[in-house]
């Protein structure tokens, strides 16, 4: 009878020791994914793998020629000298980018022995790739408490990301790296050389305009119409100096092809539109209304998260001198890195949601904001996972379908809800 409690008492005592390694290991787990101490630890164990994981992707997968040989063909006119942007033409038709993705790609075009060599060009994006990622950790560690677990999701997750970066060459890579460096900028308040950054960035993609509402209130609100004013001024000197070229040979045709706001986009390449007649989707009305709501949302998110605590200072005050110089960064009023961030990326997926065409490139303007969106709404971690899957999921169906679409949309609107249920500026500053 003794020997009998006495080996169960071991089996027992057994049963608890597993029990308990069994919760430490989990604990440990929870501890690595949601502790925000444990960030830079894992950012650089995610660096590392990336590094290896890119490497293996240039050397296993094949290239696959989409717009390469056309940027090369464009870039190789304007080297022999033709500076009239309507005859810069590819296979793929005319070029449609401003002036920095011409320097850039002619720079790349002496680098890859006149575009032939197709592994340099890879091993240039690969760097651009692994740079990016670090301004994204940066990024996202500096504006608060996103957990460790949604690093995971801005890097080795996504198999579109790594195929736009690496197998395909497109420029959107690389003017989203040149607005995130801007992003870094104002996180650091160094803001002449983030607007220098945003203006480099718009001179090579055009989507870079979708930031703008934010980046005009960001700077309003922190440096003051003067400053402000000054800052746009250099933005626009940029874009003109860089441009200088062009314009001299043929102003309106620059402007035309390169910031083209009536360009209809080819249906059978549309991510989001899939469930819309071609008759519709290439109408001026569709476009006039996504436009409308676009402007219509942009301005009520910048009202509920931002200008009515502006409004609410200026209301203390009888003369709007006064107010400015209160509202405007002198003190007493701060804007986090949260809601800089906040700001820019919540702008940024308005304009997605009422994008005329999302083509599957497209998909690296906002990737490796949407952890930092979904971590801003009030949803469950479980939710929110499973949203930025199905977003994945939605930008891997190709060709894309009706319920790939449709799905994709729903996910917009799930997280811009979210967003908007998060409260604004002045009611944080007044539970602080």
């Amino acid at each position: 009878m003794v020997r009998q409690v006495k080996k169960n008492f071991r089996g027992n005592a057994k049963a608890n020791t597993k029990h308990m390694e069994y919760g430490g290991l989990v604990e440990l787990i929870q501890n690595f994914m949601f502790d925000t101490k444990y960030r830079p630890k894992i950012a650089v164990a995610l660096f590392v793998f990336e590094f290896v994981l890119c490497l293996w992707i240039v050397t296993t997968v094949p290239y696959t020629e989409i717009d390469w040989l056309a940027y090369m063909q464009q870039v190789e006119g304007f080297i022999n000298g033709t500076f009239d942007y309507t005859l810069l033409k590819g296979d793929t038709g005319p070029l449609v980018y401003p002036a920095g993705h011409v320097y850039i790609y002619t720079i790349l075009y002496y680098l890859t022995n006149h575009g032939r060599n197709i592994f340099v060009a890879q091993l240039f994006f690969i760097i651009l790739y692994l740079c990016n990622l670090i301004i994204v950790f940066f990024i996202n560690i500096r504006s608060g408490q996103i957990p460790s677990i949604f690093l995971i999701f801005m890097s080795c997750t996504s198999y579109r990301i790594h195929s736009i970066f690496l197998l395909r060459l497109f420029n959107d890579p690389i003017a989203m790296f040149l607005f995130y460096i801007a992003m870094l900028c104002w996180i650091y308040r160094q803001w002449t050389a983030g607007i220098v950054l945003y203006s480099l960035a718009l001179s090579v993609k055009m989507n870079i305009l979708l930031f703008s509402p934010a980046v005009a209130v960001i700077c309003l609100y922190k440096r003051g119409l003067q400053d402000s004013c000054r800052l746009f001024a250099l933005a626009f000197l940029i874009q003109v100096t860089l441009a200088i070229p062009f314009l001299h040979t043929n102003a309106l045709g620059y402007l035309r092809s390169a910031f083209n706001f009536g360009r209809v986009f080819d249906h059978r390449w549309t991510v989001n539109w899939r469930f819309v007649p071609v008759e519709v989707f290439t109408h001026k009305y569709f476009h006039c209304i996504l436009l409308l709501f676009h402007i219509i949302l942009v301005f009520y998110f910048l009202y509920i998260k931002f200008f009515r605590y502006v409004l609410s200072i200026v209301s203390r005050f009888t003369s709007i001198r006064n107010a400015v110089m209160v509202a405007v960064d002198n003190g007493t009023v701060h804007l986090k890195n949260q809601e800089i961030v906040f700001l820019l990326a919540g702008i940024n997926l308005i304009g997605i949601s009422f994008s005329r065409s999302l083509h599957y490139q497209f998909y690296v303007w906002y990737y490796h904001l949407l952890p930092f969106l979904s971590w801003q709404t009030p949803y469950s971690t479980t939710s929110k996972l499973t949203l930025l899957g199905i977003i994945e999921m939605c930008w891997n169906v190709y060709p894309s379908t009706l319920w790939s679409s449709l799905l994709l949309h729903f996910c917009h609107a799930i997280l811009l809800v979210g967003l908007f249920l998060q409260p604004d500026l002045n009611s944080k500053k007044k539970s602080t």
